[in-house]
């Protein structure tokens, strides 16, 4: 009997130090703002409750295993909602969904639905917020990251000294649009940090769209600076057209499915911490776009949008902010009311756990 129970008292000390290498961490953001933009139907003004004006609100699970030797299991699942009514914020339930391994010597292999390497580099180099990596209900620069997800995806991320070096794969999987692949090199070191990314992703018909991104950021004490150019580019008659350049705003910056030639955007941006609770950010964009159809062959749309936050922490983890933006366009595109012009305004709070 007493074997009986040494035996299991080591059994049980065994798993205790199994149970102890594994880590599950529940986290989330819960944003709600009132916003209010001039000119979104017929002229007149709407006021709404928004899911989210800083940050998309979230739910999300990860879990970390130490396997010994430098080496880690890692899963991640994160689910999309809107703060307002609770309903789900897409048609996918999890946004992300993937399982991996990290090696201290060798790097990260992750395989399951994330983040694109053009959403990686813009949110990890030269984000426009210093606070927040852009503002979820006016983010213009995420339109040309070519749905900011792919499923089916193998990722691989290798990091040493302050060089990064990431590869996407995504399987298209027979009659998926998800097919891609892509780079991502990355240079970060004190203030300063820079890269560049690359992604093809390829339909059903073998029609490409291609998007490249390069910018930079520095930091000198309370100041933040950056800097980015990113573009898309598409083949004529491919059934992503319609889904990539459905608008950078909604239906901000539109045009016919499909007849989309090429998009640029350039911006500028700086935050500016002006004490430790309060940070002021300001940003500029500018969008051109090139068209196929004949009719708009020798016109270049233009869109100029503009955002200023202030943003108030009232600790780690409850932040309230202001933010105001403007939106003016030319060329051969128009908001749905055929307005050329815009104003907005959003006054949230927002809580991380």
């Amino acid at each position: 009997m007493k074997k009986a129970a040494m035996a299991l008292g080591l059994l049980a000390a065994s798993i205790g130090s199994a149970w102890a290498q594994s880590s599950v961490q529940l986290y989330g953001i819960v944003d709600v703002g009132v916003r209010m933009t001039s000119n979104a139907s017929a002229g007149s003004s709407k006021k709404l409750v928004v899911p989210g004006g800083m940050s998309q609100s979230r739910l999300g699970v990860n879990v970390s295993e130490d396997l010994g030797d430098g080496m880690k299991a890692l899963v991640n699942l994160e689910h999309r909602l809107n703060s307002d009514n609770g309903t789900q914020a897409a048609n996918d339930f999890w946004r992300q969904s993937w399982v991996g391994i990290q090696s201290a010597d060798f790097g990260r292999i992750t395989l399951g639905r994330q983040y694109n390497i053009l959403f990686d580099i813009y949110t990890s180099t030269y984000a426009s917020f210093k606070y927040s990596p852009y503002i979820e209900a006016y983010k213009p620069e995420i339109g040309l990251s070519m749905g900011a997800r792919q499923d089916n995806m193998v990722k691989y991320l290798v990091e040493k000294g302050p060089l990064r070096g990431e590869i996407q794969v995504s399987a298209g999987e027979g009659n998926s649009q998800n097919k891609s692949y892509g780079g991502l090199l990355r240079y970060a070191e004190g203030e300063f940090a820079a890269g560049g990314a690359f992604l093809t992703v390829e339909d059903t018909l073998g029609k490409k769209v291609r998007g490249y991104t390069a910018g930079a950021a520095w930091t000198s004490g309370p100041l933040y600076l950056n800097a980015s150019w990113a573009s898309n580019k598409f083949d004529q008659g491919g059934l992503l057209g319609a889904a990539y350049t459905s608008g950078l705003l909604g239906n901000v910056f539109n045009a016919a499915a499909n007849d989309v030639k090429k998009r640029d955007m350039y911006s500028f941006g700086a935050t500016y911490q002006m004490t430790a609770q309060l940070n002021l950010g300001g940003h500029y964009w500018l969008a051109e776009q090139t068209h196929y159809s004949a009719a708009l062959a020798n016109t270049k749309s233009k869109g100029h949008y503009f955002a200023v936050v202030a943003d108030y922490a009232f600790s780690k983890r409850t932040d309230v902010y202001l933010e105001m933006d403007y939106t003016k366009q030319n060329g051969a595109v128009r908001f749905s009311n055929n307005a050329d012009r815009r104003a907005g305004a959003i006054l949230g709070l927002r809580h991380r756990f």
